[in-house]
């Protein structure tokens, strides 16, 4: 049974697809891009500010199903950028100190509406 995810907290999809869906005992966050829940506008700023609000986004999107970034599994993280990868790793790492979950990190040509970073995540249900 598929359970549709949907945060108030979070900024809406922009497209077909559902901020996250919990199946068989995970949730399947669809990728962050750093938009202002409240504004609907892109966080300006550099790869660091942007960073966060993916993050934020995806916390928002997690308490909704009732977890946090502590039963995440499974990251990946696209970056315009990979020289900025170290501004990305240690934002990153100021959210996910106590869990470390697994994580791919790619480099892109492009990401939607031009950002610096989106991250998708893959938590386990309790």
């Amino acid at each position: 049974m598929l359970e549709i995810i949907n945060s108030k907290e979070a900024p809406a999809a922009i497209g077909p697809y559902s901020q996250a869906i919990k199946a068989n005992g995970f949730v399947f966050v669809s990728g962050q891009i750093p938009m202002d829940p409240k504004t609907k506008e892109i966080v300006k700023g550099d790869v660091v500010d942007q960073t966060r609000q993916s993050i934020e986004n995806i916390i928002a999107i997690l308490k909704e199903a009732g977890l946090d970034l502590n039963d995440v599994v499974k990251t990946t993280v696209f970056i315009k950028d990979m020289n900025e990868f170290d501004k990305v790793n240690e934002v990153y790492g100021s959210y996910f100190n106590e869990n470390k979950p697994a994580r791919a990190c790619v480099e892109v040509a492009r990401l939607p509406k031009d950002v610096k970073v989106e991250i998708e995540a893959i938590a386990v249900s309790k």
